[in-house]
């Protein structure tokens, strides 16, 4: 093993590319709040029933993905794989449900074990969405449309196609899934060994399979449509209708489907096909039967999740950030002053480098280097004479300026 590098699928966030990330959480962050989401944190690692249960212990997520262990006190937890299992135990364990609806973003990192390909990490970032509380198909429309417009604010929404399908009520359901076990026993023999798994735990899951002999199987496959409850049918057509008045495109994709019982009605990605293979952008859906699965009351929820990876590596340039004022000190004199300089021009709303060491030359050097903007040069002549040299270091002009004004004269070097 190489000595001193990161593990496989992990990554180093430096400034250029952490600064694109705090873009994306910030972006997301500021819309959520125009539509009423409060943020919420919930802790890194859970008590792994938290996370098994409703995944499903025999998900590929739960046997293979997981980063679950024995703590020191004997205790099985789990590294977050995603976010929804634990706002809805942090809803229970603090009594939440006496004041629905509740509106939450979350934003933070994410543990898989899976191979690690452009745009996907073992440890990767997600930004969350929760609507919880709200049954009516208003809920799935407006976490949508607050979808829509971060990934237009971030320039990444006409990049993508919004897949959306139905995956009815819990009668519809039923009913489709004997239809596709009927369907798939008569070809088991052209399905391949995880389709054959699947087809005894979730055979939904098969329709979303990329082998391509099950693709062939797949387009025999019976239509969801054909076994939708009339108010299964009416809650899709009412989502439908709203994003059609929002104005939001989309394409009904019928093999769009949710392996797990507890998912229900409207199941949506925003995908591209900008990141090589076509990926999913953002993702989710509506679950109204997790809150009962994890303990607590018949609860409806609809949400989404959207990895700040991918959305970093298409949204536009985000803007440069602001070019400091390097602040250059001359002599025992000037450094004392400089300090109480900085320190005055960050209050002020400056942001402003303080030079260690070195020479002018070596100072105006780093100043140059890090793009500063101005530099404040403290010799001991102007000190005397309570004064600094303010340099524009794109024009290379240099003016002397009492102490007094600096605020004021550097206001024109803002950013």
């Amino acid at each position: 093993m190489p000595a001193l590098q990161p593990v496989r699928g992990t990554q180093d966030l430096l400034p250029e590319e952490q600064r694109r990330h705090r873009a994306v959480i910030e972006t997301a962050r500021r819309i959520a709040e125009r539509y009423g989401f409060q943020e919420i944190s919930t802790p890194i690692f859970e008590f792994t029933e938290v996370f098994a249960r409703p995944i499903g212990e025999t998900s590929d997520i739960v046997t293979k993905e997981m980063y679950s262990f024995a703590d020191r006190g004997g205790d099985e937890v789990t590294l977050r794989p995603e976010y929804t299992a634990g706002i809805v135990r942090a809803i229970i364990s603090n009594g939440l449900t006496q004041n629905l609806p509740l509106k939450f973003f979350a934003a933070g990192p994410m543990f898989r074990y899976e191979r690690p390909q452009k745009g996907r990490f073992r440890q990767f970032h997600q930004i969350d969405i929760e609507l919880i509380g709200v049954a009516q198909p208003q809920a799935d429309i407006e976490v949508i449309a607050l979808g829509a417009d971060i990934l237009e604010a971030l320039g990444v929404l006409e990049r993508t196609v919004l897949e959306l399908n139905t995956l009815g009520d819990a009668s519809s359901r039923q009913a489709y899934r004997q239809a596709l076990v009927a369907y798939y026993t008569e070809h088991r023999a052209r399905l391949s060994e995880d389709s054959l798994a699947r087809l005894e735990r979730n055979p939904l899951r098969i329709l979303d399979s990329k082998d391509e002999g099950d693709k062939r199987v797949n387009a025999g496959a019976p239509s969801f449509a054909d076994y939708l409850t009339p108010e299964a049918r009416a809650f899709f057509d009412a989502v439908r209708a709203g994003l059609d008045r929002l104005g939001i495109s989309y394409r009904v994709s019928p093999r769009l489907v949710r392996g797990l019982d507890y998912y229900c009605h409207t199941a949506f990605e925003f995908v591209t096909t900008d990141l090589g293979a076509q990926g999913t952008v953002l993702g989710g859906g509506r679950y109204d039967g997790l809150m009962s699965l994890m303990g607590g009351p018949e609860t409806p929820g609809v949400g989404w999740a959207a990895g700040i990876e991918r959305l970093a590596a298409l949204m536009h340039e985000p803007g440069a950030p602001p070019r400091p004022i390097a602040v250059i000190p001359m002599g025992e004199q000037g450094e004392g002053e400089a300090m109480k300089l900085a320190h005055r021009l960050r209050h002020a709303g400056y942001v402003v480098d303080l030079g260690y060491s070195g020479n002018l030359k070596k100072r105006m050097e780093r100043a140059n280097k890090i793009n500063a903007r101005a530099a404040v040069i403290l010799g001991e002549d102007e000190l005397r004479r309570n004064a600094a040299s303010l340099r524009d270091l794109d024009t290379r002009e240099q003016i002397e300026v009492p102490l007094a004004e600096l605020e004021h004269r550097l206001a024109r070097f803002q950013s």
